[in-house]
């Protein structure tokens, strides 16, 4: 414990270098960033909240989708990470039982009195409903929560396709969990954060998702998810170093705005369920695919052939994220590269998330998944990353070419729209 003023001379004199070489990178220029981001995010935290107050730090990570697109919600498997980018927090408790953030380059959110922990209609698709919902989320497992003043900064950007929302929920579990439950990590482990998080956003925030997102953020590393029962989550660890795989991985803003895509995003999910209901089932994991391709005439009779093409995709992706695992588990790039591509094709030609309804000027993601395409030249692979329709794209580039592969989708697309990634 310390205050917000000795935090910072410690940070000055190099007391964190080593934990923002392990989250950040180990060269010189990346800690030495970190120690200026930390301190200026501690000297907002004082001009707004005042100085000589005990304050503790925290961070919780975006995180990138490697396999899996569209799986989590019909109950499937995925394979994601969380990445150096992350949301970071310097948090200080309050008497007052409410919860004060400040978030950089945003300004204040509303005060959460965490009085009443029921869902605020006026609140929904706000950050104040995630702070409320987390919390409510936390009580109802049993634990205790009360306020706190906090002022964050992140590089996780909003429509980056690295999930901000999910680091930002993760984030507020993390500084209940340290502030008002000793750190409980036995009552409210990574996983249980993770829950709690998605069960904010799903309730309060009335964004239909699925767990990927939280659980990358919570989890860290490199992680197979098995979402088959989702009240208790398979999670393991995949151990690979892909800073030795001679690819660079990175993200490419294809400059699509979300706006208006909410009902695109839901059909997935949506029309996945309606063709599991064709055999009473909630979901497609549920359904076996056998006895799906022998019904296909009458699936297509009852759902359309989106939906059939749609449960295509997630029975193939569902086999496909195994064999990715299996790949790196047996130290073979060269293949797990190849999947990474079947499913970049697989989300294109049958879960159709790459170009909204009715477009035709505007094709962003498209357009740039094509450009990376001829770019890599056979080499490497792309895909779309997360959602779809809009936002990035997922590349992995070779070390050799990254710097042209760059250069040229600056040229294409629009400088600094390439970012790249590392695993932490």
């Amino acid at each position: 414990m310390a205050t917000s003023a000795e935090l910072k001379q410690n940070i000055l004199n190099g007391g964190y270098d080593q934990a923002f070489a392990k989250l950040y990178g180990a060269d010189t220029a990346t800690v030495a960033a970190q120690r200026v981001r930390y301190v200026d995010m501690i000297d907002h935290f004082e001009e707004n909240f005042g100085t000589g107050r005990t304050v503790c730090l925290y961070s919780a990570p975006g995180r990138t989708e490697i396999g899996g697109n569209h799986t989590d919600h019909n109950n499937g498997v995925v394979i994601a990470a969380a990445v150096n980018l992350d949301i970071i927090a310097v948090v200080a408790k309050n008497d007052e039982n409410v919860v004060r953030v400040i978030s950089h380059g945003f300004g204040k959110i509303d005060d959460v009195n965490l009085r009443d922990l029921t869902p605020q209609p006026v609140e929904a698709e706000h950050s104040a409903s995630l702070i409320r919902g987390v919390a409510a989320g936390i009580v109802k497992d049993g634990g205790k929560v009360g306020g706190f003043d906090c002022y964050t900064t992140s590089d996780v950007l909003g429509g980056s396709g690295l999930s901000s929302s999910a680091a930002f929920e993760v984030c507020m579990g993390a500084i209940f969990r340290g502030e008002y439950n000793d750190n409980d990590m036995k009552r409210f482990d990574q996983v249980k954060n993770a829950m709690i998080s998605q069960y904010a956003e799903n309730v309060y925030w009335k964004k239909a998702s699925g767990l990927m997102d939280q659980m990358a953020s919570s989890v860290g590393g490199l992680v197979f998810i098995d979402f088959h029962d989702p009240k208790t989550p398979i999670v393991e660890k995949v151990d690979y170093d892909f800073a030795h795989s001679g690819y660079t991985l990175c993200t490419i803003d294809s400059g699509a705005d979300h706006a208006d895509l909410t009902d695109e995003y839901a059909a997935m999910p949506i029309e996945m369920k309606k063709v599991a209901a064709f055999f009473g089932k909630e979901v497609l994991r549920e359904v076996d695919e056998q006895e799906f391709y022998a019904k296909i005439a009458e699936i297509r009779k009852e759902t359309g052939d989106r939906a059939a093409l749609r449960a295509m995709h997630f029975f193939d992706e569902n086999r496909r994220v195994q064999m990715q695992v299996r790949a790196l588990k047996n130290d073979n790039f060269a293949a797990f590269l190849n999947y990474v591509n079947e499913s970049g094709n697989a989300s294109w030609e049958l879960l159709q998330n790459i170009t909204p309804l009715g477009a035709t000027a505007h094709q962003e993601m498209a357009l740039t998944l094509a450009l990376c395409r001829k770019l890599l030249g056979g080499e490497g692979a792309v895909r779309v990353h997360g959602g779809g329709f809009a936002g990035t794209v997922l590349a992995f580039v070779s070390n050799e070419k990254f710097g042209q592969f760059k250069n040229a989708i600056d040229s294409a697309i629009g400088n600094g729209r390439t970012q790249e990634l590392h695993i932490r």
